[in-house]
């Protein structure tokens, strides 16, 4: 298939509000893909190169002459071009991958370097989110969606998902299991303004500390130990201790979901930040682990012993955990009948710094990649991930650096403003922040600098209220930075609806 063929598609689907339109041009796209393209071409469509990195930033895209006379370019010349990119690294890398851009942009039209810089900078905003694409592989191979995005939980890839189901239809796709060392995807949860909603909506329930760590998956193999972050990345080499206290359990093979966080020496938890710093880290692991260890926290099992664990209910998978793990391995977690219980855990977590609590359903399934009412996530302050769409020179102590940050929503198929903020925002992360969104720049307008919608933030707010300044309608209240959220994507921040859902909105005051 020609790449201006996804193009075509792409723009249409960009073009149409109507997710039942979008699904019926993405099918009939994906449906005319080859069976060696179809992995790659899904992966376009979704907006995400199949290689996830390319090493290319935004200077080096700009200015490549395109290419004159008919479209020429197919999927699996661009594939193929961004595998080159992805094995780029050492020296001289800078100047190869100018080279092998120049070259793939060279060979496309107007339109095709357009979609090209667009889909390697993660700025696509087509409104082709996963799901779509996923009910979209559906009605292309005509299977069941429930058996589509079943598979999709345990492939974690749209487009090796597509090569199975246009090869072997609902059969193959039925015959996608759980693979032990290949990441599922995580289950998520939903949230609630206070423990007393949380509680009508699961009672009696099981309780458990929300850490405010980064989140793992582990999966163990006999002395082979792989560990992915929320976003399905490899990060063994990095936390060593987690390798480590999973090897020394007696069950295997194993697949774990927990989390890895940064304590102080009486226990209670360091600031995410220092967790985050630590998780990230590529260099210096060992000595990293000897200032600031990490230590690791189990939830769940997903698999053991040659067993999927996956569609039995909460409350056995958490038997089994228990009977693998020992107690300083497990999140602290207890079965609540009544509400005086259930706020006395509730309690007992945040005296100990914790960030709230997680209710748990006992009966409900492992709903991998999906947000459910099964697990509800309760904290004291109401916090939001937003992205950021702009932000402003500062001045004073803060000129020279991009501080004053314009936050944003997810409303249909983009961002819609909420507000601004410039607290929370340590020196360090000032000038991290500003070497980051000067990468991402778009367009600058006086003192603001806009960016692609690329950075998820983690927001502390006080509640919102109406607003006629901003296209929502409404505004943050006391808005601060707690974290950058690097393992979530824009896709995932939340919505508008979210953030109305928060409480009553409060009337913006008189000037």
């Amino acid at each position: 298939m020609l790449l201006c063929e996804i193009v075509t598609t792409s723009a249409a689907v960009a073009a149409t509000p109507a997710r039942t339109e979008k699904i019926r041009l993405l099918a009939a796209t994906i449906a005319r893909l080859g069976a060696d393209e179809v992995a790659a071409g899904v992966s376009f469509l979704t907006g995400e190169p199949r290689q996830r990195r390319l090493g290319v930033g935004w200077a080096s895209l700009r200015d490549p002459p395109p290419a004159a006379g008919e479209p020429q370019l197919s999927v699996g010349d661009v594939d193929d071009a961004f595998d080159r990119l992805a094995a780029v690294a050492g020296a001289g890398s800078q100047a190869e991958r100018r080279r092998l851009v120049d070259a793939l942009f060279g060979r496309a039209v107007p339109d095709e370097q357009d979609f090209l810089r667009r889909l390697m900078l993660g700025d696509l905003r087509q409104g082709a989110l996963q799901a779509v694409v996923t009910d979209a592989i559906a009605r292309a191979v005509d299977v069941p969606v429930k058996e589509v995005r079943r598979a999709l939980m345990l492939l974690g890839d749209p487009g090796a998902l597509a090569e199975i189901g246009l090869r072997d239809g609902v059969e193959g796709l039925r015959g996608v299991g759980l693979v032990v060392g290949r990441p599922v995807q995580p289950m998520l949860a939903s949230t609630a303004p206070d423990l007393a909603a949380a509680l009508d909506r699961i009672m009696p329930a099981a309780m458990e500390w929300k850490l405010d760590g980064a989140r793992i998956q582990v999966h163990r193999s006999g002395r082979d130990v792989a560990v992915f972050t929320r976003s399905l990345d490899d990060v063994t080499g990095r936390v060593p201790e987690v390798v480590e206290a999973v090897l020394r359990l007696p069950a295997d093979p194993l697949v774990l979901d927990g989390e890895a966080i940064a304590l102080r020496a009486d226990g209670r938890p360091q600031p995410f930040q220092v967790t985050g710093s630590r998780f990230a880290s590529r260099r210096s692991v060992e000595q990293l682990r000897r200032t600031v260890p990490l230590t690791p926290f189990v939830f769940d099992v997903l698999h053991t012993a040659g067993h999927d664990l996956l569609d039995r209910p909460g409350e056995e998978r958490a038997a089994v955990l228990a009977g693998i793990a020992p107690p300083d391995l497990l999140v602290p977690r207890a079965r609540v009948d009544d509400v005086a219980a259930a706020e006395a855990f509730q309690a007992d977590a945040l005296s100990r710094g914790h960030e709230g609590v997680m209710v748990k359903s006992l009966d409900e399934p492992y709903a991998a990649g999906r947000r459910g009412s099964g697990w509800i996530k309760v904290k004291p302050r109401h916090t939001l991930d937003l992205v950021v769409l702009a932000a402003e020179w500062g001045h004073g102590r803060r000129r020279g650096m991009l501080s004053n940050l314009h936050l944003g929503a997810r409303s249909g198929d983009g961002f819609v403003m909420l507000g601004k903020t410039f607290k929370g925002l340590t020196d360090a992360v000032l000038r991290w922040q500003t070497e980051r969104l000067l990468e991402l720049e778009t367009g600058r307008e006086g003192i603001t600098v806009h960016v692609r919608p690329e950075l998820v933030v983690e927001i502390a707010i006080d509640g919102v209220q109406a607003s006629p300044r901003y296209p929502g309608g409404v505004a943050l209240r006391f808005a601060r930075v707690l974290r950058y959220r690097d393992d979530k994507r824009p896709d995932e921040a939340d919505t508008l609806e979210t953030v109305l859902a928060l409480g009553p909105v409060i009337a913006e005051p008189d000037e």
